[in-house]
């Protein structure tokens, strides 16, 4: 080879100083080596999101019920990886009287696990159920990829979802009660219970218990949630502040309550207008939103939209969430919303009846009255819909995406809400018209009539109400239970 041939297979150089020093910056800066990915080339965003998606194998272990209750809850549990951000490879459930206390599904079970895990490429398996830490570590070890149970992915979507500074602080709170039982050490270069030459307890200076790193770790985690606990606390009273100032009103309080992605938030929007986040997501709703609407009857009231429930939810969050899920205690009354597109409805009835009743029973107070409404009926099997007509006799059947049935729930609303009220005729002088306006707002006016000596109105009014306007009460009237 001639060198005018080298010469032209070499690249050509730059001899201008003035360009080199420009191209300093980038010389020095980091940069990606060509041709050593091993990732698809020439992805879209969506594409290279679902690259990037955790991949999970489902497990659980099937104690009670039937065969569909088993299934029913591991296609819940599919919905809850999803809703993380993960991509569901496949799913094992075992037949137990109750869980392996070493590994949860047994040690013949850890070998099939293990066969699945290398066949589809999973790098996560989630349990459906809340494993203890000695099962935690035995059966990440067993099957040498990340092992995480039912609670902290619950966790971690509460943690992905949370907007609010309190729903922050609560979802932060629940995660540290979570993992402070869980922590652990990753060999002795994290202790610092000894040093120096070997039986000198550390040397000169170093002698004495000294303190390991994961008890660091828990001393700060216990500082972190005192610390938080004050601050939810602070925001409590806050809570309560604003509760107690919608009470002293006479304005009906419903709480809006139910499983996870029943169609809370859609029956609020559609009732009220309010423009909550509405999305086909667990737990999308974590934040209670208030919102005024004024009835058919002209009765003013208020509705709350509350966090969704779902089966075995963790104590860790319904201790977090107290002051949310008072929201539904203190109310008058209860929107129990099912999601009748579900093909189990009855058990995400029990679920949430159980959290609600145990909040009762904590803070002692009476359970508000409640009405169950069967929701998404145009998606819903003609055969579930016929079950829930018997085991529901009273429920109301609506579709918050369509509007079907909505006028038979506000009837129903107006019928509970002034089945307390009492009905009543006041005389009122024209010169106190912030009297009708007030029974305006605050009640249902069944006839009004102007009179030379004012203006005659039938009212139907809470009885604190009309005990406070009870100086203008006609002759002879002494009102009645409406």
């Amino acid at each position: 080879m001639t060198n005018e041939s080298r010469a032209a297979d070499r690249p050509l150089r730059n001899l201008d100083p003035s360009i080199g020093e420009l191209q300093l910056e980038e010389r020095s800066s980091l940069r990606r080596v060509a041709g050593l990915s091993t990732e698809l080339q020439d992805v879209n965003d969506a594409e290279y999101r679902q690259l990037r998606l955790e991949r999970v194998v489902l497990v659980g272990v099937w104690t009670e019920g039937s065969s569909a209750q088993a299934d029913a809850a591991m296609a819940e549990l599919a919905q809850l990886a999803e809703t993380a951000g993960s991509d569901v490879c496949d799913a094992l459930i075992q037949r137990r009287d109750k869980p392996d206390a070493s590994t949860y599904i047994g040690s013949g079970k850890v070998s099939v696990l293990r066969d699945v895990i290398a066949a589809t490429g999973a790098d996560t398996v989630i349990c459906d159920g809340e494993l203890t830490p000695g099962q935690l570590i035995s059966l990440e070890k067993a099957v040498n990829v990340k092992v995480i149970d039912r609670t902290a992915l619950i966790l971690d979507i509460f943690a992905q979802h949370a907007t609010s500074r309190e729903g922050k602080a609560q979802v932060s709170l629940a995660q540290m009660e979570y993992m402070l039982p869980r922590l652990r050490g990753w060999g002795e270069s994290l202790s610092r219970q000894a040093g120096g030459r070997a039986g000198s307890n550390g040397g000169v200076g170093l002698r004495g218990p000294g303190e390991t790193k994961i008890e660091t770790d828990r001393r700060r985690i216990r500082e972190r949630m005192a610390k938080l606990r004050r601050e939810i606390k602070g925001m409590k009273q806050a809570r309560d502040t604003k509760r107690h100032r919608r009470r002293a009103t006479p304005v009906p309080s419903i709480a809006i309550a139910g499983y996870t992605n029943a169609g809370k938030s859609s029956l609020l929007n559609r009732i009220t207008g309010a423009g909550v986040l509405v999305q086909n997501a667990l737990f999308a709703t974590l934040d209670p939103t208030t919102r005024r609407a004024d009835l058919p009857d002209g009765r003013t009231v208020v509705f709350t939209d509350t966090v969704g429930f779902v089966r075995h939810l963790p104590t860790q969050l319904v201790e977090a969430f107290r002051s949310t899920l008072e929201e539904v205690v203190d109310s008058e009354l209860l929107l129990h919303v099912v999601d009748g597109s579900d093909p189990m409805p009855l058990h995400q009835i029990e679920a949430v009846r159980r959290v609600i009743n145990d909040v009762v029973e904590e803070q002692g107070a009476e359970r508000p009255r409640e009405l169950v409404v069967i929701n998404k009926i145009d998606a819903a099997d003609p055969l579930v819909l016929t079950e829930l007509h018997h085991a529901v006799p009273d429920g109301v059947f609506v579709s918050a995406a369509t509007g079907e049935g909505m006028d038979e729930l506000l009837g129903a609303i107006m019928d509970i809400i002034a089945s307390g009220d009492t009905e009543v005729t006041l005389l009122v002088p024209y010169c106190r018209g912030e009297v009708i306006s007030r029974v305006h707002a605050e009640g249902a006016v069944l006839a009004e009539a102007h009179t030379q000596e004012g203006t005659r109105i039938t009212v139907r009014l809470p009885q604190s109400v009309a005990g406070e306007v009870s100086e203008f009460l006609t002759d002879g009237t002494h009102g009645g239970a409406a």
